[in-house]
């Protein structure tokens, strides 16, 4: 019996993540915190983890620190066979200069690979929400014969302009005929004329084509050093990139409602977004799936509570996400997701809201559709996402869709 392929997983997690600014103010953007006790890094970890891989290396570099330290405490894994989850830094083993983007983070980063000698290399980000089996696209990758595979999502044909696009040679389905980066015009899918199959950002590359790739592209200094952008096309120019359709990939215990989910939450919309998925009585991303878990941090906490506020008043929750450690005295709570350690008043409203840990909401303070960051503190009476302009004179972000966001440590008075 042949032996198994050894396979390397590679998360790229150094993003600035400015678009999600002010919450990547003081950390990475695969550290922010989502859906009350989860890090954004932990939907890719979990997914290759479930997938069976057992050596991966995750390559950060900005604003790192409670990134790398979240890895440390959370990703153990056992050393008897050679299992790892590994933070590596930006190593400089090319000069002096950080990363000049994803492609150039694995260049810089080669002795990773050279050391494991891996068959296979597997490429993902650090900040999207799905869950994805990556063995059945493996399986589907060396089948093809392409030297690299991506992964496709299907997604309406109005949203080209937002990702980059896979055109799909229409004689040989699997392989890509032309990588476009968002494009304004756009032809769909063979199959479905309305839909359009974007790029993931999930990569599986043969070890060999992958160190040729990025060892090519950093010879040239016009390039943008990109996985998405420079990689793909120089194997779509040499016919050799193949395409995986999430159609195809099956995850224990998913539905059809959730199957195919996946969410870039890059910007405070989409992230705000992403956490109103999780909040319906049949979830858009159902978390509770334990045939597919997404693993994190386990945190020493006690339960949450729901208790009368000192004077009786008695509070009462809808739809709503609440973390271990928080308790809620007299609170109304409605469509919302509550993070650690959150205290809440009596009188108090959280209404179509996203709370991070440690954030405590005063006397008959009110809080709608906004996000607050990790240890943000209302005063008695406080309010947020009532008055769109009183929130911008504060320095509160705000978005064009009226979501308003409140950095972390802030206290807002009344």
């Amino acid at each position: 019996m042949p032996a198994a392929p050894k396979i390397l997983g590679i998360v790229l997690a150094g993003g600035e993540g400015k678009r999600l600014m002010p919450l990547t103010a003081d950390r990475a953007k695969p550290a922010v915190p989502f859906a009350g006790q989860y890090r954004l890094i932990d939907f890719a970890i979990s997914n290759l983890i479930n997938s069976g891989l057992r050596q991966i290396v995750v390559l950060t570099q900005y604003k790192s620190h409670s990134l790398d330290r979240h890895i440390s405490q959370t990703w153990r894994m056992s050393a008897l066979l050679n299992s790892y989850v590994a933070s590596v830094p930006a190593q400089q083993r090319l000069g002096k200069r950080w990363y000049m983007g994803s492609a150039d983070a694995i260049l810089q980063s080669m002795n990773l690979i050279n050391d494991e000698k891996p068959d296979y290399v597997v490429v993902i980000g650090a900040d999207h929400v799905y869950r994805m089996d990556f063995q059945q696209m493996l399986d589907a990758h060396i089948e093809s014969g392409a030297r690299a595979t991506v992964a496709g999502i299907r997604q309406p044909i109005g949203m080209a302009n937002q990702f980059g696009v896979i055109d799909v040679d229409p004689e040989h389905p699997t392989m890509i005929r032309e990588f476009l980066e968002k494009p304004e015009e756009v032809v769909g899918l063979p199959d479905a004329s309305h839909e359009i199959l974007a790029s993931m950002g999930n990569y599986i590359f043969n070890t060999d084509a992958l160190i040729e790739a990025v060892e090519a592209d950093g010879e040239f200094p016009t390039s943008n050093h990109d996985m998405g952008g420079d990689i793909v096309p120089y194997f779509v120019d040499r016919a050799e990139a193949g395409v995986y359709d999430m159609v195809r990939n099956e995850v224990p215990g998913s539905t059809p409602r959730d199957r195919w989910y996946w969410r870039d939450v890059g910007t405070i919309d989409s992230f705000y977004d992403a956490h109103m998925d999780l909040i319906s009585t049949l979830p858009i991303f159902n978390l509770y799936n334990m045939e597919w878990p997404i693993y994190s941090q386990a945190v020493n906490s006690p339960p949450a509570k729901f208790v009368r506020d000192g004077i009786g008043r008695v509070g009462n929750a809808f739809d709503s996400i609440v973390s271990l450690g928080s308790v809620l005295s007299g609170t109304h709570l409605e469509h919302s997701v509550v993070g650690p350690w959150t205290l809440s008043a009596g009188g108090s409203l959280i209404r179509n809201s996203v709370l991070f840990d440690n954030v405590q909401v005063g006397e008959n303070a009110r809080v709608e559709r906004s996000i607050l960051d990790k240890n943000v503190r209302l005063l008695d009476g406080a309010t947020v996402g009532i008055d769109r302009e009183r929130d911008l004179a504060r320095g509160f972000t705000v978005t064009e869709s009226g979501i308003t966001v409140v950095g972390k440590g802030t206290i807002v008075e009344a």
